[in-house]
């Protein structure tokens, strides 16, 4: 059985962004857990447009505090973000996640990232290590 804080989580080295970059995840499960999927307390700072293309991931976004909007770079759609909203990102979806207001998530990646990882040039993480593809 795994349990674990927030409080122990944040500040520790599996907090990772911060306010300069526009998100912090505070990463409560990651890839050495072995549960399949990793689960993010995302912090998302206000007006800071963040362009995300998760070439190599699902992900899926629990809006649990804040106001954001999602845009579908695709359809050019755009979605009110609030509390109770969830959007899942099921065909590796590019968009654009902005806050008016600091925003709060739960986040959960599959597959799992280890915490290591670093958005490139077109909001992407690396593909993961094992080559696992999450469908």
């Amino acid at each position: 059985m795994i349990v674990r804080d927030l409080a122990d989580v944040s500040g520790s080295q599996n907090e990772v962004g911060g306010e300069d970059v526009g998100w912090t995840s505070r990463r409560l499960l990651l890839a050495d857990d072995k549960m399949g999927f990793s689960l993010h307390d995302t912090l998302i700072h206000p007006n800071k447009p963040l362009h995300l293309h998760y070439k190599h991931h699902l992900e899926a976004v629990y809006c649990i505090e804040g106001r954001a909007t999602i845009l579908d770079k695709k359809s050019n759609v755009e979605h009110q973000l609030k509390p109770g909203v969830v959007y899942a990102l099921d065909k590796n979806d590019e968009h654009v996640l902005t806050a008016s207001e600091t925003s709060r998530f739960v986040c959960v990646f599959n597959p799992p990232v280890t915490g290591r990882e670093v958005h490139d040039e077109t909001g992407a993480y690396p593909a993961p290590e094992d080559g696992l593809d999450p469908r």
